[in-house]
C-alpha cells in the first residue's frame, strides 16, 4: 500500500546507514552528520558508515531497529536498501535511499539532491511508500528452523550445477503446481522488477496487494508465473533427492534447504516505509528500464 498523504513530524533520530568502498563518502559523511547534529537530530550510524568519519554511537546494522530511529538514510545502492529495510522496518523507521550504486530502482534520489531532500522532509514534504514485505519459514519436520523477512523476493533454488528440483506449490494448503525448474521465485510488487522480472515474470506496481510466484526455467513449456493475493499462505515443498536446494531473501541472506522441508511465506507484519517526493513508480520505470521513449 502507498500512502500519499505528507507527514508534517520532523524526525528527530536519524541513522545513517552506507555501502562499503565508496569513496565519494568520505567527503558525503562528515558533511551530512555535521549538518544534522547542528539541527538537533540524534544521529546513529552502522559499522559501515563508521569506517568514513569518527562517532561514537556506532549501531551494527541489525541492531539498529532496536534504537527505533525515526529516519534512515541509506547512501548505497539497492542492495543496501534492502538490507536496511530488513533492519528497520519493524520500528515503523521512515527510509530515504539515495543512489551510489547503478540501477537504483529503490534507491532513486541523487547524491546532489540530498539535502534539498532533507530540507522537505523537515516540513514534511514527503510522500510514504509502504511496501510489502514478505516472511518467510523454513520448515523442517513439522517445524520452523529459521524465519526471516524479504524486500524483494525469496529464491528456492539448485545447488546443484546440472540437476533440476522438484518443487510443489501450495496457496493456502491447496495443490497448485508441481515444477521441475532451476528455481521458484515468490516475490512482492517491489521485487516484481528484481529477479521475477528476468526469469520472465510481470510487473507489479508497488501498491497492488499481491504477490507473483514465478518458476525459473521450468521443464513444462506451459508453466507461468502465478500472481496471488498478499493475503494467502504460500507453500513450497522442496524436493531435492539426496541433494541440497538452497534458500536466498533478498540476495543477500540463505540458507540450505533438504530434501523433505518447505517454505512457507506470508505478508510480513510490517512494510518498508520508502520515502518519495515527485517521481512516479512509472516514471522510474522510463527512466531505469527505457520506457515510453517517444
Amino acid at each position: 500500500m502507498s500512502d500519499a498523504s505528507k507527514s508534517p513530524a520532523r524526525p528527530k533520530s536519524v541513522a545513517i546507514i552506507s555501502k562499503p568502498g565508496r569513496s565519494e563518502l568520505f567527503d558525503t559523511l562528515p558533511q551530512l552528520y555535521q549538518w544534522l547534529t547542528e539541527r538537533g537530530y540524534k544521529v546513529m550510524t552502522d559499522s559501515e558508515s563508521a569506517e568514513y568519519f569518527a562517532t561514537s554511537n556506532v549501531v551494527p546494522r541489525s541492531e539498529l531497529g532496536s534504537r527505533s530511529p525515526d529516519l534512515a538514510l541509506v547512501l548505497g545502492g539497492d542492495g543496501t536498501l534492502l538490507s536496511a529495510a530488513r533492519a528497520v522496518c519493524r520500528s515503523g523507521t521512515l527510509i530515504l535511499g539515495v543512489n551510489l550504486g547503478t540501477l537504483g530502482f529503490l534507491t532513486e534520489l541523487a547524491l546532489a539532491d540530498l539535502y534539498p531532500a532533507l530540507e522537505a522532509i523537515e516540513k514534511g514534504q514527503y510522500i510514504v511508500d509502504c511496501r510489502a514485505m514478505l516472511s518467510c519459514s523454513l520448515v523442517r519436520a513439522g517445524g520452523a528452523v529459521a524465519t526471516h523477512i524479504a524486500l524483494n523476493d525469496v529464491v528456492i533454488s539448485k545447488s546443484a550445477i546440472a540437476r533440476l528440483n522438484h518443487f510443489e506449490l501450495f496457496v493456502d494448503k491447496e495443490f497448485v503446481s508441481s515444477y521441475k525448474a532451476d528455481a521458484v521465485i515468490v516475490a512482492t510488487p517491489t521485487g516484481s522488477t528484481a529477479y521475477s522480472l528476468g526469469a520472465g515474470g510481470p510487473i507489479l506496481k508497488p501498491d497492488v496487494d499481491a504477490f507473483v510466484i514465478t518458476p525459473v526455467s521450468p521443464h513444462g513449456l506451459t508453466h507461468r508465473p502465478v500472481v496471488v493475493r498478499d493475503s494467502v499462505e504460500i507453500e513450497i515443498q522442496v524436493m531435492t533427492g539426496e541433494e541440497e536446494a538452497y534458500m536466498s531473501l533478498d540476495g543477500q541472506v540463505g540458507m540450505p534447504v533438504s530434501d523433505g522441508d518447505s517454505v512457507r511465506c506470508v505478508k510480513a507484519a510490517h512494510p518498508a516505509k520508502l520515502l518519495r517526493f515527485k517521481k512516479t513508480f512509472f516514471e522510474v520505470l522510463s527512466t531505469k528500464l527505457k520506457w515510453g521513449e517517444r
